[in-house]
């Protein structure tokens, strides 16, 4: 289960057809704080900061051309200092995730890595890459990602602070 906040506050809530209607009510209702919490960010932001500008058609175009040519460019260094092989990497503009590993080995990632600081952007490609290991978030896949990047909870927290003002340009 999972519920997400856009940056606009709607909200989405995800059950697996498994769960019942009331285990999914409880979940939600055991998110209430949170969901407070989360909807007064947004509302606070929106009140101070300016409004949000969409990217043009030619600026993610440009965009994409420098992911295509730089997260390639991570994937395989870190890879090997990994140990790990991969499939193949796509590059898209997505507007809730920074990347994602499946089990075939294939590597998605966001264009718009490439407009954050660089040590954020090596985080989330280590991130995925360390999937490769551990397809989950245990104690055994954090273990895997702070040998490479010992800092990663700050990138982590910064990614959060900072990438959803991209997130909403798309």
């Amino acid at each position: 289960m999972a519920i997400e906040i856009k940056p606009d506050g709607q909200i989405l809530v995800r059950i697996p057809n498994r769960v019942s209607d009331a285990q999914a009510r409880k979940f939600v209702e055991s998110k209430a704080d949170w969901i407070k919490k989360t909807l007064l960010k947004i509302e606070s932001r929106a009140q101070n900061e300016a409004p949000i500008v969409k990217f043009t058609d030619t600026e993610l175009k440009i965009i994409k051309k420098k992911a295509k040519k730089e997260i390639p460019v991570l994937v395989d260094m870190y890879a090997s200092k990994i140990g790990v092989s991969y499939n193949r990497i796509s590059i898209r503009a997505q507007k809730t995730l920074w990347g994602s590993c499946t089990a075939e080995g294939n590597l998605n990632f966001n264009c718009l890595l490439v407009l954050l600081p660089e040590r954020i952007m090596r985080y989330v490609v280590v991130h995925e890459l360390c999937h490769r290991k551990e397809m989950n978030h245990s104690k055994r896949f954090w273990y895997e990602v702070s040998k490479i990047i010992p800092d990663y909870r700050e990138l982590r927290k910064q990614l959060k602070e900072t990438g959803n003002r991209y997130l909403e340009r798309l």
